[in-house]
């Protein structure tokens, strides 16, 4: 089965984007859990929730995928701005929790001058307090992969794996094992990954360093950028320097198997639509 959706707004409700991603042919959708610049969030309302599940059930959608503000700094040298980013993400855990198998995906942040290696400690430590807080939830957390600008951290698959390994060590290990990894394909890109020319390559790298299993969901998009800009720019499909043609070779990859891919393309509802009809016409084992 081959997953395809795209970010939606939740200013009408939950159920109106399941609704959205059908009429678009989409079988997966990401969304913000709250403005993507910061501000409160909002729980689902029980009869929205309920019409959502059904439809999610009905039309066999994959896992959806809801998004972290931008606003969140897991690694911010301010321990105020820590403990708002730690309450941001327990709050989303909560809210989304009741949605069946969904994924939140974060940026792991900016280290802002205090250096890579503790920058790591300090998101791994937020995400084992995050955890210990949240023993029982059922959400997996994915760590997105980085392009690298600024002081981001979580650029190469090295430090998405240290990221995880001191969660591990910080948090009970069955805790850790809801932690998993958003690939995006301008990111990696951006970061210095050249999934044009070897994708394979790139694919066996991150499983000898993170392992595929950790992999749950990808962003795909492409990139105003060439190979290890560190700018993160996305460009629509076929319009930037990945291309089409290695687009089409990473949803047809079979390390790829059965994830949501979700586009993040700057597009309106028509491009997205578009989009994934082209998609779904080079998909090679629908």
């Amino acid at each position: 089965m081959f997953y395809i959706g795209y970010h939606e707004s939740t200013s009408n409700g939950f159920a109106a984007m399941a609704k959205e991603a059908l009429s678009a042919d989409a079988n997966t959708f990401a969304f913000f859990t709250r403005n993507p610049r910061g501000g409160k969030t909002k729980q689902i309302e029980k009869t929205d929730l309920e019409e959502l599940c059904k439809m999610l059930d009905k039309h066999q959608f994959a896992p959806l995928v809801a998004h972290a503000p931008y606003t969140m700094n897991p690694c911010a040298a301010d321990k105020g701005l820590r403990e708002y980013a730690k309450n941001m993400m327990i709050e989303d855990l909560i809210k989304i929790d009741v949605i069946p198998h969904c994924l939140y995906n974060f940026h792991p942040g900016n280290h802002v001058g205090q250096g890579t290696e503790t920058g790591i400690n300090l998101t791994a430590e937020l995400l084992s307090e995050v955890f210990k807080t949240l023993p029982n939830s059922k959400t997996t957390v994915l760590i997105e992969t980085m392009s690298g600008k600024g002081t981001e951290i979580g650029k190469t698959f090295d430090e998405i794996k240290k990221i995880i390994e001191v969660t591990e060590k910080k948090a009970d290990r069955n805790l850790s094992k809801r932690l998993g990894v958003c690939i995006d394909t301008c990111h990696i890109w951006d970061g210095g990954y050249d999934i044009v020319n070897n994708l394979d390559n790139v694919l066996k790298e991150f499983d000898d360093i993170v392992g595929l299993e950790r992999l749950k969901a990808i962003h795909l998009n492409d990139s105003l950028n060439q190979c290890g800009a560190h700018k993160d720019r996305h460009a629509k499909l076929g319009e930037g320097f990945i291309g089409l043609e290695a687009i089409v070779k990473v949803i047809n990859h079979p390390f790829l198997g059965n994830l949501p891919f979700i586009l993040e393309t700057p597009n309106d509802y028509d491009g997205y639509k578009t989009e994934i009809s082209l998609l779904r016409k080079a998909k090679t084992d629908l």
